[in-house]
C-alpha cells in the first residue's frame, strides 16, 4: 500500500500535528454536542423514559383541578354620576403604570383577606380539603364536629387560608384590551366558582373603599376649618348688624356682584327720601294748580268758574232763559206790566243766585290753595330733615361696607370650603371603573392534570435532564474522545486511531483488507514521517495502564512492516504480565527475562510466526524484580543484536502507571509510540505518563489512539477504515 494513504500526513514530520488541529478547528459545535449525546444515548433514553413514566404516574394519581375564571373591565377612567372631582385625577398615570398597579392590587393579600371573611373560608374545612391539605388547629371544628375555638387557633386558619387564595389565584391580563381573566382553581367546581366571583365582587368594593378612604384626613382638615371659618362668619355678621343698629341703617335691598361682594341698593332713609320727595313733587303741583284756579276765578267775567262748575252753568242758562222770556215780554208789555214785573224779578233772583254761587266757588279755591301750600311747605320741611338723615348715613356707611366686606369674605371662604366638603363626601358616588363582564360559572371539566401536556412537559424535562447528565458526565470525563484531543491536550502528534472491532483483532490485523489492517498501515505511513530515515529501526510500545491495545497494536505494526518494509522482530518486555504468547499460540517458557539474567543464548528465543515476515520473543519467565533486570546494560545489548538480523525491532513495553520499566526500556530505542485507549485514559494520567518519558529522555514518536468508535467522531478519523470493503464494525477491541 501506498505512503500517502492517508492525505493528512502528505509531507513532513508535523504534518499529523497540523492535521490534527485543522481537524479539531474545522469540527463544528452541534456535532460535538451530537457526538457526545452518540457516546451516551443509552443513559440519554434511560434517564428520558424514567421521567416521562414518573410524569404519567404522577399525572394518574394527581387529583383533578377545575378552574373557574371570571372576566373583568378595568376602565382608564371612572363614570362620575356626581360630575365632582376627586381629590386625584384619573388621568394622572400612563396607561401601562396604572394597569400593572391594577393587577398587583388584583394579587394583594388585602383582597384575599377580604374574600377570606366574606365567605368564612377559615371555618370551612371543604376548602382546606378542596386543595389538599389539613387546617390548623384541630380545636377549630365544623359540621357534626364540634369544639373550643381560640382566637390563635383561628388567626392561624385565616393566614393559612390566605396563603391558599393567592397561592391558587391567577389573573391573566388580555392583550391590548383593557380585560383581565381572574381564575381559580381548586377540586371544587362550587368552590372555584364562589372564590372567583368573590374575588372580582371584593375588588370592585375595596376600590371605592380606597377611594372614599383616601379622602377621610381632607374630611377631617375641613371639618376643623369649617368650623373656624364659621365663627368668623357668625361674628362678623354680628358686628354688622349690631353697628347697622347703632347708626340707625335699615337695609331694604342689596345685589351681589360678580366677585361676590354685597352691595346695599336701598335703606330706609333713602326709600323714605323717595316717597317724600316724590309727594312733595305731587304737593308742588298741587299747590300751583290750586293756585292758578285761584287766580283765573278771582279774574272778572272769568269762565273758569263756569267751565268747571254745572251747578252754575245750569243757573246762568236758566237765567238766561229768564232774561229771554223777560225781553220778549218788554217787547210787547211796558216795564211795569206785571208779567214782565214777574220775569224781571226772577232774572234778579238769578242774577243773585249765581253771584252767591261764584262766591263760595272762590272760597272753596282760596281754601284748596292754602292746604296745598301748607301741604308743600310740610313735606319740603320732611325732605329737609332726610336730607340731613340721609348724609350722616351716608357716612356711616363707609364703616358699615367695610364690616360688610368682612363678612362676604368669610361667607366667601365658608361656602367654597363646605363645597369642597360636600364634594368630597360625594366624590366616591359614582359607576366604578371596573366592571364585571363575565361572571365566573361552575367548571364541567378539570383544567388539570391535562394528560399530553404533562407528558410533553415530562419528555422535554426528561431531555433536559438527559443533556444536563450527559454536559456533567462530560466535563467530569477526562478521556481522550476525539482524535484531535491527542495533540490539543498532550502536546504529542497523533500517528493514528484505530477503529474498535468485534471481530477477533489477531484475524482482522492478518487479513489485508480489513479495517484494522488499514488503521495500522495509517500509521505505518505517519512513522514513516516521525524520522529522517523513514520508519524508526527499534521502537517501543507502551500506555498509561493494562489492556488498552498497546500489545495488538506491536503485533499489528509488525504484520504492517513485516509485509511491507523487511523482517520484524516483535519483543514482549513487559515480563510483569505477558499476553501476546498466549494469544499468539507461542512458546512463553524462554525468553527476554533469561537474556536479562545472563543466558547469552539470545538466538534460540527467536520464534517465527508462521505465515508471515515477522518474529516473536517472548518475556520468558516472570522474575522477582523486572525493574533491577532492565536497569542493565543487557537489554540494551539485546536490542542491538536484534536490530543486526532484523529490519525493525518493536518493543511491547509494560504500562507507564506505577511503574519504572517503559521509561527504563525507552532508552534502548529510537522512539517511543504511546497508545491511549479512547474513551478510557484520564488526560491527568496520560500527561504524567508522557512527562516521565520525557524526564528519561525518550523521543516520544506520536500516540496512538485505540478503541475509537468512528461513528462517534462525525466526518473525520474513521472516515476512510474499510473503505470500497463493505466492513462496518463498532464493537470495542480486546487489549
Amino acid at each position: 500500500m501506498s505512503d500517502n494513504h492517508n492525505p493528512a500526513f502528505a509531507s513532513g514530520t508535523d504534518a499529523p500535528d497540523l492535521a490534527t488541529k485543522k481537524d479539531a478547528r474545522s469540527l463544528p459545535v452541534l456535532l460535538e454536542y451530537w457526538n457526545a449525546l452518540k457516546r451516551h444515548m443509552w443513559l440519554a433514553l434511560a434517564i428520558v423514559a424514567v421521567v416521562t413514566i414518573a410524569g404519567l404516574i404522577i399525572t394518574l394519581l394527581m387529583t383533578p383541578q377545575y378552574t373557574a375564571t371570571s372576566r373583568i373591565e378595568i376602565a382608564r377612567e371612572q363614570a362620575n354620576v356626581t360630575n365632582v372631582e376627586g381629590l386625584k385625577r384619573e388621568d394622572s398615570t400612563p396607561n401601562q403604570e396604572f394597569y400593572l398597579t391594577q393587577y398587583s392590587l388584583l394579587n394583594a393579600r388585602s383582597l384575599a383577606q377580604r374574600v377570606e371573611r366574606r365567605l368564612r373560608l377559615a371555618r370551612n374545612e371543604e376548602f382546606f380539603a378542596a386543595h389538599g391539605t389539613k387546617p390548623e388547629g384541630e380545636g377549630l371544628l365544623s359540621g357534626a364536629k364540634t369544639g373550643p375555638v381560640s382566637a390563635v387557633e383561628l388567626r392561624e386558619r385565616e393566614r393559612q387560608a390566605v396563603e391558599l387564595l393567592l397561592k391558587h389565584i391567577g389573573i391573566t391580563p388580555l392583550r391590548g384590551s383593557a380585560l383581565a381573566d381572574v381564575s381559580y382553581t381548586s377540586a371544587s367546581r362550587d368552590l372555584s366558582r364562589q372564590i372567583a366571583n368573590a374575588w372580582v365582587t371584593e375588588f370592585i368594593q375595596q376600590s371605592m373603599d380606597r377611594r372614599l378612604s383616601s379622602t377621610a384626613d381632607a374630611r377631617v382638615y375641613l371639618e376643623s376649618r369649617l368650623q373656624g371659618l364659621r365663627n368668623r362668619l357668625e361674628q362678623s355678621e354680628r358686628d354688622l348688624v349690631n353697628y347697622a343698629t347703632r347708626q340707625g341703617i335699615v337695609r331694604l335691598s342689596e345685589t351681589q356682584t360678580e366677585d361676590g361682594r354685597t352691595r346695599t341698593t336701598q335703606t330706609l332713609a333713602s326709600s323714605d327720601l323717595v316717597q317724600l320727595n316724590r309727594l312733595l313733587v305731587q304737593a308742588s303741583a298741587d299747590r300751583a294748580e290750586a293756585e292758578a284756579r285761584l287766580g283765573a276765578a278771582r279774574s272778572p267775567g272769568s269762565t273758569q268758574l263756569a267751565l268747571n262748575n254745572q251747578s252754575l252753568n245750569l243757573m246762568r242758562q236758566r237765567r238766561a232763559e229768564a232774561n229771554a222770556e223777560y225781553q220778549e215780554l218788554l217787547v210787547r208789555f211796558e216795564p211795569q206790566y206785571p208779567a214782565a214785573q214777574a220775569a224781571k224779578e226772577k232774572v234778579e233772583a238769578f242774577d243773585r243766585s249765581i253771584s252767591s254761587e261764584e262766591s263760595r266757588i272762590r272760597a272753596t279755591y282760596s281754601s284748596e290753595y292754602n292746604a296745598a301750600r301748607q301741604s308743600e311747605d310740610a313735606l319740603r320741611a320732611r325732605v329737609d330733615k332726610l336730607l340731613g338723615r340721609l348724609d350722616t348715613e351716608n357716612r356711616s356707611s363707609i364703616q358699615y361696607n367695610i364690616y360688610q366686606r368682612e363678612v362676604d369674605t368669610n361667607r366667601q371662604l365658608y361656602d367654597g370650603l363646605l363645597q369642597r366638603y360636600k364634594e368630597i363626601g360625594v366624590a366616591g358616588v359614582g359607576t366604578n371603573n371596573v366592571s364585571i363582564v363575565d361572571d365566573a360559572f361552575s367548571p364541567v371539566d378539570p383544567s388539570s392534570p391535562r394528560l399530553v401536556l404533562n407528558m410533553a412537559i415530562a419528555l422535554l424535562l426528561g431531555m433536559g435532564l438527559a443533556g444536563l447528565a450527559i454536559v456533567i458526565l462530560e466535563n467530569l470525563d477526562e478521556s481522550v474522545r476525539e482524535p484531535h484531543q491527542i495533540a490539543d491536550k498532550l502536546d504529542v502528534p497523533l500517528l493514528g486511531a484505530v477503529p474498535a472491532v468485534d471481530d477477533e483483532a489477531l484475524a482482522d490485523i492478518d487479513d489485508p483488507k480489513s479495517i484494522m489492517s488499514e488503521a495500522y498501515m495509517t500509521v505505518r505511513t505517519n512513522l514513516s514521517f516521525s524520522t529522517d530515515h523513514g520508519v524508526p529501526k527499534t521502537f517501543a510500545l507502551t500506555s498509561t495502564s493494562p489492556s488498552e491495545g498497546k500489545s495488538t497494536s506491536a503485533y499489528a505494526l509488525a504484520r504492517v512492516l513485516g509485509r511491507t518494509a523487511g523482517s520484524v522482530v516483535l519483543v514482549d518486555v513487559d515480563m510483569r504480565r505477558p499476553v501476546v504468547a498466549s494469544r499468539l499460540g507461542l512458546d512463553n517458557r524462554k525468553g527476554v527475562s533469561n537474556f536479562l539474567a545472563g543466558d547469552d543464548d539470545w538466538q534460540s528465543l527467536i520464534q517465527a510466526i508462521g505465515g508471515s515476515n515477522v518474529s516473536f520473543v517472548a518475556a520468558g519467565p516472570t522474575p522477582p524484580s523486572a525493574s533491577e533486570l532492565l536497569s542493565g546494560d543487557r537489554l540494551e545489548l539485546l536490542v542491538r543484536k536484534l536490530s543486526e538480523k532484523f529490519d525493525h525491532v518493536i518493543l511491547d513495553s509494560p504500562p507507564m502507571l506505577g511503574l519504572s520499566d517503559a521509561a527504563l526500556i525507552a532508552k534502548t530505542v529510537e522512539g517511543v509510540i504511546y497508545v491511549i485507549e479512547a474513551d478510557r485514559t484520564a488526560v491527568r494520567a496520560s500527561q504524567a505518563a508522557l512527562s516521565r518519558l520525557r524526564e528519561s529522555r525518550a523521543h516520544i514518536l506520536g500516540a496512538l489512539l485505540t478503541k475509537y468508535r468512528a461513528k462517534q467522531s462525525g466526518y473525520g478519523y474513521g472516515y476512510g477504515y474499510g473503505y470500497g470493503y463493505g466492513k462496518d464494525h463498532s464493537a470495542e477491541q480486546a487489549a
